[in-house]
């Protein structure tokens, strides 16, 4: 059964072949329309997001959210554009125009690119590349390089510390990142993100799920969001990197932060809940963009569900946790992964994926014990009994020191 894109797109074809046009001008203009249809969903979307985030922080914190433009408040993300759009566009004495006003353009693009490697349906994918997971993380760090050309070009301080900070976080937890992210390499024994998905006749999540709980928090550290967000902390540097952005230039910036999130949440989807795969998608192939976008915005909830839950962490303990916790760990799973899927390479997949999961378990057991443990010596050396200044014999001892002159003066 064709399904409707794969039909609309053959249909165009013809069209534009019946013309008379050459068909490297076919497949260009038919190119430059899919690019444009899914840039335009995916910022479409990003408006979408806007009003979701506001409703369901408002429902954590017993309010109501936006309810007043429109039903349910859902005009009121269009009015906050025509706001931002018609709002006084400034540029802060001394800084650096062109890096100043290219940097918040590339924060977005930086997103958007990433879509193109994402397949929505089996018929569906905007460029099946070989190496799809060095792509995403070759564009994921043009983001970051966009926030330090922001703090860097406004030639103000707060927003020069939340550079600083992007070099500390968000380069720092890139690292077990990108080790989480050979794992379903590993497993799928392919760089393709079609391949990737294609491979898990069991989701990945389930043969690896320490894997995927690495991704999770080195993604949410990578885009800045709470407990991380230390690059844009209102009580320190009073929003940092982009403080002195007003107008569309920092709704580019709040654009880019709001799909970063969505795209992790499609990213995680693809690497380790299967992507578009779910019943009757063989058969009806336009089913797998609605199984990839409910997959997405679950993972998209839970990252909401973090960021207004928890408080931030300070700086050094964000960092420990990264080096001393997080990249070990990433690592020591990289390399049991691998040992395994050598191991098990001629078993069957029902018991490759118990072997695979009974090894996690045992993996989460032991960091368990080994957090257990640190955290009774931490609490152990809080509850030590520190030495205090005894009144009497801090007097005793200032009498005993008094010199012989201020004595005899007493006297």
């Amino acid at each position: 059964m064709t399904d409707p894109i794969t039909w609309i797109a053959n249909w165009l074809e013809k069209i534009l072949e019946g013309i008379g046009l050459p068909s490297g001008i076919v497949i260009l203009i038919l190119t430059i329309l899919g690019v444009l249809i899914v840039v335009i969903f995916v910022l479409v979307m990003d408006i979408f997001l806007v009003w979701m985030e506001r409703k369901v922080v408002a429902r954590f914190q017993d309010r109501l959210g936006p309810n007043r433009v429109g039903p349910y408040g859902l005009i009121q993300p269009i009015a906050d554009v025509i706001k931002l759009l018609i709002k006084e566009d400034t540029t802060p004495k001394g800084a650096d125009v062109l890096v100043y006003n290219l940097a918040p353009v590339i924060a977005l693009a930086s997103v958007l690119v990433i879509w193109a490697v994402i397949p929505f349906a089996p018929t569906l994918v905007g460029a099946e590349i070989n190496i799809g997971i060095l792509f995403i993380v070759a564009f994921g760090g043009i983001g970051t390089l966009a926030i330090i050309m922001a703090g860097w070009s406004s030639n103000n301080k707060y927003a020069l510390i939340g550079a600083f900070r992007t070099v500390a976080q968000v380069v720092s937890y890139e690292i077990p990142m990108v080790i989480a992210l050979l794992i379903p390499v590993i497993l799928a024994r392919t760089m393709s993100i079609q391949g990737i998905v294609e491979s898990q006749e069991l989701w990945n999540i389930v043969i690896a799920p320490l894997a995927a709980a690495i991704l999770l928090i080195s993604s949410i550290a990578e885009i800045g969001r709470t407990p991380f967000d230390l690059l844009e902390a209102e009580s320190e540097i009073v929003a940092g990197f982009h403080i002195e952005y007003s107008g569309m230039k920092f709704g580019l910036f709040y654009a880019g932060e709001l799909l970063h999130a969505l795209t992790i949440g499609a990213l995680f989807s693809t690497l380790f809940l299967g992507g578009w795969r779910g019943p009757f998608v063989e058969q009806v192939p336009v089913l797998g963009v609605i199984y990839l976008f409910i997959k997405a915005f679950l993972v998209y909830f839970l990252i909401m569900w973090i960021r207004y839950t928890l408080p931030r962490i300070r700086i050094d303990h964000m960092l420990n946790f990264n080096w001393k916790f997080l990249t070990p760990l990433a690592l020591i799973m990289l390399m049991v992964t691998a040992i395994m899927d050598k191991l098990l390479s001629n078993y069957s997949k029902i018991s490759y994926a118990i072997v695979m999961l009974a090894v996690n378990i045992i993996i989460i057991w032991a960091v368990l014990l080994v957090l257990k443990s640190y955290s009774s010596f931490e609490r152990q050396k809080v509850g030590v009994l520190r030495p205090t200044a005894n009144p009497d014999a801090v007097l005793s001892h200032i009498v005993k020191e008094t010199s012989p002159a201020q004595e005899a003066t007493e006297s």
